[in-house]
C-alpha cells in the first residue's frame, strides 16, 4: 500500500485570489447582515430564503430544494423557516409532489418585507462590491464565479446527498 502524495502547494496568485475572495465575502456580509437587520429584522439566511421563495413563479418551493438553494443543513433552515412562519412571512404545507415532503410558500408580508429590504440591500451590493469596478469587470467577474459555482454544484451540498439509512446486520 503507497501513500498518497499530499497536494502541491498553492501558488501565490491562487492563495492571493483564496484569500481576496474570503475578505471580500466577509466584508460584504458583514454590511448585508447589518442592512437587512436594521431593514427588516432579517437574518442573512431568512433573506436568502425569502429571495428565493419571492423570485419563484409560484412563491414556492420545497424544503430539500431551499436547503440546497442556500446551502443550509435540513435542521437549520426547518428552525429559520420556523421563525418566518411565526412572523407571518412563509407558509407551510404538505408538498402536492411527495406526501413525505414538505413545501414553503412566501405570503404577502414576506413580499412585503422583501420589497422593504431590497432598495439599501441593492445600494450596498453596489457601493461596495460593484461600484470599484468596471462593467467589463463585472461580467468577467460573474463569468468566472459561475465557473466556479457550477463545479461546486457539481458536487451536491449535503443537504443534497441521499440520507444513510442504518441498517442492522443480520446474522444468519
Amino acid at each position: 500500500m503507497t501513500e498518497e502524495e499530499p497536494p502541491p502547494p498553492l501558488d501565490p496568485a491562487e492563495l492571493g485570489a483564496y484569500f481576496a475572495l474570503i475578505e471580500v465575502s466577509s466584508l460584504l456580509r458583514h454590511t448585508v447582515e447589518q442592512q437587512l437587520r436594521d431593514a427588516g429584522d432579517l437574518s442573512y439566511v431568512q433573506f436568502q430564503l425569502l429571495a428565493t421563495l419571492g423570485d419563484a413563479a409560484d412563491g414556492s418551493r420545497r424544503m430539500t430544494e431551499l436547503a440546497d438553494g442556500v446551502v443550509y443543513s435540513r435542521s437549520g433552515l426547518t428552525y429559520q423557516v420556523g421563525l418566518l412562519e411565526k412572523a407571518g412571512l412563509v407558509t407551510r404545507g404538505p408538498s402536492e409532489e411527495d406526501d413525505r415532503g414538505v413545501t414553503v410558500t412566501i405570503t404577502d408580508a414576506g413580499r412585503d418585507v422583501l420589497a422593504q429590504v431590497f432598495p439599501g440591500h441593492i445600494d450596498v451590493l453596489r457601493r461596495l462590491f460593484l461600484e470599484p469596478l468596471a462593467r467589463e469587470d463585472v461580467e468577467d467577474l460573474a463569468r468566472v464565479l459561475t465557473v466556479v459555482r457550477d463545479h461546486m454544484r457539481s458536487i451536491p451540498p449535503r443537504s443534497a446527498k441521499p440520507r444513510r439509512r442504518s441498517t442492522a446486520r443480520r446474522r444468519t
